[in-house]
């Protein structure tokens, strides 16, 4: 070891005297037999360094990428591709409104949880020195983990969307197309639906828990379950980095999210005075921009190289120059430091009112929420921090910057959010559509009392219109019927993307285009399942990739002509002449979930149920990389939640360990593990148990 690295260490570990010390011999880590962590204490703040122990035993390397991205150095680490985020957690000045709000936002019953975690990834840091990516990131410390939270809180908000755009000089009072590439869709989404006794035949209440996230990296999920004398009892994911549960059950209710996309973020062209320089124009009163320089680190044949990027700060917000002038991005994240402490309280509750009563809070910037609970109570709200605008303004696109009666300063109330409480239908659900379409058409929230400035969906898409069918199909329903439409692979007919329209393709005539017929006619008579041995959707998923190109051709709406479709289909025959040899081709054998060597067909496509969102892979395959993801399936019943659950790959991110793929084919087959929140039931069934040094 170097002196630097010798010198770091001593840093280190003085360092882990400046909280409240945590005694590792006083938490239980119980490993079941897919080596999730069972962790149990005294404490919640003992529960804190046990998951963040556990946590880095399986994932160290992607924790500290998280905390390396929120902190501006992992382009220390990553060179160039670290360079982007970078950027982005100094624009967005996420140090400064810590620093000023810390001791007095940040109630002192969480700061004991965010130090504890702290002192946990401290601790193992510093006996895992070789694991260490870059000793720069340690020690470790509550404001370190928050400049990373609010860095995705950021992200979700579509911040990094709008900074790209202004960057691209793709802005200028104009319709932005928020879409991105074909590529993309539904890489992030998720479902939830719930039903209570008026849908359940047995009169229990179920919550499905389906999200849809990329499969490995700093957002994809990881499973726990955390316990203490204190009141905590949960089960459920969390991503790298975070000390609390963001979905999942405890012995009293359940909550799931998914992605919502009503308007969070705004930009504004700002008037420059016409001579003197960063000066800007506010309602006949020219204030002056502030300035800094980001600092980035790339490495360039090994040697490190600081650049430095100009941006700024006016009275909306961070603030950058393209060609066309000086452009602010102002979002209401960028003023809330409490999203960690909110969700840890939502799993802290008890009840429905304890529940509604931590939303309250307008911590957590957006996210659909889907609620059940032991009493019956099922629940759904269209959440998030949406500013309260001036009418008279187009707020989807650029607006001016040049009044304080575009600078909004409010965001709406908990309570004047789109949201279904107790249905007479009985349920339920959301998969990233509209708000105002989650229940029966009796219960549905009625958009006419919303305003159109806040920006909500109004569409429907495959997965959505599939659901909402299924649903309907039975008054009543039992669990296995429940579990049947969680699983459904189906797309629906005729198809509902919300992104594009290519229902043209079922009347292109196969008889006037005899070389393409054998595919067009596979796709035609398919029943939609997107099942592994499915001719159908193989060609089907082929066609999906090679639309793309032709995706980009199109305006808004995006509704392919049969021209562009039969181009398509010709790139699809060529395809599979090319690397299978022949014009049938399954699924399964196009489509792969891939972990380490660990190769295996899969079904689903972008917009299913089971949604899976792939990319090219080699030699002619494509490799999912988003989709179903963490799922846990609730059902709370008079003797407490029954749980069961899986994950795309294992609880590990460690090639050599036993769970790095261990839950691969339970989930390709449509099967889950039972899941218990019984103490003695799990230390009885544990493989192994110990503390965490």
């Amino acid at each position: 070891m170097n002196i630097k690295k010798i010198f770091y260490w001593i840093i280190l570990s003085n360092s882990l005297t400046l909280f409240c010390q945590i005694n590792p011999d006083k938490i239980t880590i119980a490993r079941d037999s897919y080596g999730v962590p069972h962790i149990f204490a005294e404490t919640d703040a003992e529960l804190a360094y046990g998951l963040a122990w556990a946590h880095s035993e399986d994932d160290f390397k992607t924790i500290q990428q998280a905390y390396l991205a929120g902190n501006s150095i992992l382009s220390k680490h990553l060179g160039i591709k670290g360079s982007g985020a970078d950027f982005l957690s100094q624009f967005i000045r996420s140090e400064e409104i810590i620093n000023r709000d810390y001791e007095n936002i940040i109630s002192p019953e969480y700061k004991k949880i965010l130090e504890a975690y702290s002192q946990g990834i401290n601790s193992y840091a510093e006996q895992n020195p070789e694991k260490v990516l870059l000793p720069d990131l340690f020690p470790i410390t509550p404001k370190k983990m928050l400049k990373y939270g609010q860095l995705q809180l950021f992200i979700s908000s579509e911040g990094d969307y709008w900074t790209n755009k202004i960057i691209k000089d793709d802005l200028v009072y104009k319709v932005v197309d928020q879409s991105n590439e074909l590529y993309s869709k539904q890489d992030k989404g998720s479902n939830t639906f719930a039903f209570n006794s008026n849908k359940t035949k047995d009169g229990n209440t179920y919550l499905a828990i389906n999200t849809h996230q990329p499969l490995d990296g700093p957002v994809s999920w990881y499973e726990a379950h955390l316990q203490s004398e204190e009141g905590t009892n949960i089960l459920g994911g969390l991503f790298a980095g975070s000390p609390s549960i963001l979905i999942g059950v405890n012995e009293n209710l359940a909550w799931c999210h998914t992605v919502n996309r009503p308007d969070k973020t705004d930009v504004f062209a700002l008037e420059m005075h016409p001579k003197k320089k960063y000066e800007y124009l506010v309602d006949d009163k020219y204030y002056k921009l502030e300035k800094y320089k980001a600092d980035i680190i790339i490495k360039i044949l090994g040697l490190p190289i600081k650049i430095k990027k100009r941006y700024y700060k006016s009275i909306y917000g961070p603030t950058l120059k393209n060609k066309s002038g000086f452009f602010s991005l102002r979002t209401p994240s960028l003023n809330e430091i409490r999203g960690m402490e909110q969700w840890w309280r939502m799993g802290k509750s008890k009840n429905f009112s304890e529940f509604y009563s931590v939303l309250k809070m307008k911590a957590v910037p957006g996210y659909n929420i889907g609620y059940a609970d032991k009493n019956d109570t099922i629940f759904y709200i269209s959440n998030g921090l949406i500013p309260k605008r001036a009418e008279g303004y187009d707020w989807k696109n650029v607006v001016p910057g040049n009044t304080l009666k575009t600078l909004w300063t409010e965001t709406y109330n908990i309570d004047e959010l789109p949201q279904v409480l107790q249905p007479s239908s009985g349920y339920f659900y959301n998969t990233n559509h509209s708000p105002f379409l989650s229940s029966s058409i009796e219960n549905n929230p009625d958009e006419d009392k919303f305003s159109k400035n806040m920006g909500f969906e109004n569409y429907n898409n495959n997965r959505s219109t599939r659901l909402k069918f299924l649903i309907d199909q039975k008054t009543k329903l039992n669990y296995d019927e429940f579990k049947e439409i969680k699983y459904d692979n189906s797309l629906p007919t005729p198809l509902a993307y919300s992104w594009m329209d290519i229902n043209n393709l079922f009347e292109i005539d196969e008889e006037k285009y005899p070389h393409i017929k054998n595919i067009l006619m596979d796709i035609k008579k398919w029943d939609r399942k997107t099942d592994v041995n499915s001719y159908g959707a193989g060609a089907f998923a082929i066609l999906y990739f090679k639309l793309g190109k032709y995706y980009r051709k199109l305006p808004k709406p995006k509704i392919f002509p049969k021209t562009y479709l039969i181009k398509a289909l010709e790139d699809t025959k060529k395809h599979m002449l090319k690397y299978f040899g022949k014009e049938k081709v399954k699924l399964g054998d196009f489509q792969k979930l891939v972990r380490g060597n660990k190769e295996i067909p899969i079904f689903g496509l972008r917009d299913v149920l089971t949604a899976m969102a792939s990319v090219p892979y080699k030699e002619g395959f494509s490799r999912v990389i988003a989709g179903e993801s963490y799922i846990e399936l609730v059902k709370f019943t008079p003797k407490g939640p029954e749980i069961e659950s899986i994950i795309s790959y294992g609880s590990s991110d460690d090639p050599n360990s036993k769970h790095f793929s261990d839950q691969m084919d339970k989930y390709a087959s449509f099967k889950t593990k039972k899941m218990s929140l019984n103490k003695q039931e799990v230390l009885s069934k544990a493989i192994r148990i110990y503390n965490p040094k």
